[in-house]
């Protein structure tokens, strides 16, 4: 892998340990996938931020890279983290878990990382397409490069970490145009009805296809970018696909070919909803919620009540919360939250008594039973407003 003279110096350490190490797993990650050389990002998107998944040694690590002045060379955003802090008594946060959760972003901030913590930094500006990015949050790898046609492979936390420290990405995989054709066909019998279908088509095709890139046939032409969305985070969930391709876009000939069927997308959501209880939590917001989805929410929910005993979380990044003071003010009348700087899936809902989910999203609905232990029912947000309100 070839290496500039700076690069090099980096590499030696005559820029100090925080860039050595970083620029080292760049090197090592490029050489295991065959990249020739480091190319420039214009912005890293870092996961591994919330305490709950994060722990005690990656702590210690930014710790080191901190203290060792590292800095970032490139914009950072960050993915979300265990609590939103005007919630803190409501999410029964310990004292130690915010404490702990506190250092790990003081520690990022200290290293020029933007404390964004949000799932969707694509609301945040604009990506231009073609441009290269050093993305750790698979659902945002998925649609940066299908729906911005931005180019990122799916990073970890530290190699996400280290391209923003040295402004740089090894130059392999999705950065690389022959890597980027689809190489199966998804025929789409049905015609989606909502977003917890796209979710549930994601998931599906997601065990489907593993690693390789889909091409839908058979999407609705007027879907939206927040179906695509929860689409994308549905393949990334159940495997490791880093792109679809839809519309007119990509080459069919001589591709692998799958049916999707009605009985595929009702099994999948009947597989993925495991309570047969009312909900103690009503979650809508993986990935966090566009301005237009708060709106949704908001038309669905205006003169209603949260039911007692039920919880409402819809979580969405500041900016967007920021920008949508209508919506807000509307579900927080009728007893919702709506929460910033994280999200069920990333903090401690047990600890509220929570066993059992209600959500639209199919990436939660795959992950809740697991890192949340509950049991989860899977159904379209006005079906998930209902039940929640009377």
């Amino acid at each position: 892998m070839y290496l500039t003279l700076e690069e090099e110096k980096i590499y030696d350490g005559e820029h100090g340990w925080a860039y050595q190490v970083s620029m080292k797993i760049l090197v090592r990650l490029g050489y295991l996938s065959g990249a020739s050389r480091l190319i420039p990002i214009e912005s890293a998107h870092i996961s591994g931020v919330s305490y709950k998944t994060l722990g005690d040694a990656p702590t210690d690590f930014l710790e080191a890279l901190a203290k060792a002045n590292g800095k970032t060379r490139a914009p950072s955003t960050l993915n979300p983290s265990g609590f939103d802090p005007n919630y803190v008594d409501e999410m029964k946060i310990s004292p130690d878990f915010r404490e702990k959760q506190m250092r790990i972003l003081s520690l990022y901030e200290k290293m020029g990382v933007n404390l964004t913590l949000t799932c969707t930094p694509y609301y945040l500006r604009e990506f231009g397409q073609g441009k290269h990015l050093a993305w750790a949050e698979s659902s945002a790898v998925v649609y940066a490069n299908s729906v911005l046609k931005a180019w990122t492979n799916r990073e970890g936390s530290p190699s996400a970490l280290a391209a923003t420290l040295i402004g740089k990405t090894p130059n392999y995989g999705m950065h690389q145009a022959e890597n980027r054709q689809a190489n199966i066909l998804v025929k789409v019998e049905p015609k989606l009805q909502n977003e917890t279908e796209f979710g549930a088509l994601g998931i599906h095709v997601g065990k489907l296809a593993k690693d390789k890139i889909p091409i839908f046939d058979g999407l609705p032409k007027n879907c939206s970018k927040e179906e695509l969305k929860q689409l994308g985070a549905g393949l990334a969930s159940s495997g490791m696909t880093p792109m679809f391709h839809y519309g007119g876009q990509g080459e069919r000939k001589k591709l692998e070919k799958v049916s999707v069927e009605s009985e595929n997308l009702r099994n999948t959501i009947e597989n993925l909803s495991t309570a047969s209880e009312a909900p103690d939590l009503v979650f809508i917001g993986c990935p966090h919620c566009s301005l237009s989805e708060l709106q949704s929410v908001a038309q669905a929910i205006n003169g209603k009540k949260v039911r007692r005993g039920t919880k409402l979380w819809v979580c969405t990044s500041r900016y967007i919360k920021k920008n949508a003071k209508d919506s807000v003010a509307v579900i927080e009348k009728a007893g919702g939250s709506v929460l910033c700087d994280t999200c069920a899936i990333v903090t401690w809902t047990k600890n509220l008594g929570v066993g059992t989910i209600m959500t639209n999203s199919a990436k939660t609905a795959y992950y809740a039973p697991t890192f949340n232990e509950a049991n989860v029912t899977l159904a379209p947000l006005k079906q998930c407003i209902a039940k929640a309100c009377h």
